[in-house]
């Protein structure tokens, strides 16, 4: 399936395939403890962050593609503040799961609720996708109001489900369908 690539954007930012050199931005955040901690990577170092980028890079290459990973560009100043993320997980049940990170320096913006929007957007106009989840750690609750905020439903907590640096974390999962989008 040839992807007809379209400019993913609203009013204040758009998102952009990632190329080589962002993987400064990345690192911006990506070294943080405050933007990891609910995460099992990082904080990450700077090899961390350019092996991230280009294995972003590589993943865009393949075919079938499964992975596309944005760059999140604020307009007003032209920056990356962050990344959005699909992932095709199941083409015969059309599932998908989205992902994001912002720079701290840009939180409670409502960045990362618009780019979940453009991701979701994406998979069900691009890929005819009939389900959209997304995971997140029950204490993050910053990530799970986006999720709240693009209309997705909470179906439960995933027990133990991630491995991380101090143990066993739990997630939430939402989703949305495709019938729903757009109605609420």
């Amino acid at each position: 399936m040839e992807v007809v690539t379209k400019i993913l954007a609203t009013e204040r930012l758009y998102l952009r395939e990632m190329v080589e050199s962002d993987w400064v931005n990345v690192h911006k955040y990506a070294s943080q403890e405050m933007v990891c901690r609910y995460q099992p990577w990082g904080p990450n170092t700077l090899e961390e962050s350019k092996a991230f980028v280009n294995e972003v890079i590589a993943d865009a290459s393949k075919n079938p593609r499964k992975r596309y990973v944005f760059a999140i560009i604020n307009k007003s100043d032209q920056k990356m503040v962050g990344a959005g993320e699909l992932n095709l997980r199941d083409s015969t049940n059309k599932t998908g799961e989205i992902g994001y990170v912002v720079n701290p320096d840009y939180w409670g913006r409502g960045i990362a609720t618009e780019a979940a929007m453009l991701l979701i957007d994406f998979g069900f106009e691009q890929f005819n996708l009939h389900r959209i989840y997304a995971t997140c750690d029950p204490r993050n609750i910053g990530s799970y109001k986006v999720l709240e905020k693009v209309g997705m439903t909470k179906e439960g907590r995933i027990r133990e489900n991630l491995k991380m640096k101090d143990g066993w974390r739990d997630s939430f999962l939402y989703s949305i369908l495709k019938y729903e989008w757009g109605k609420s």
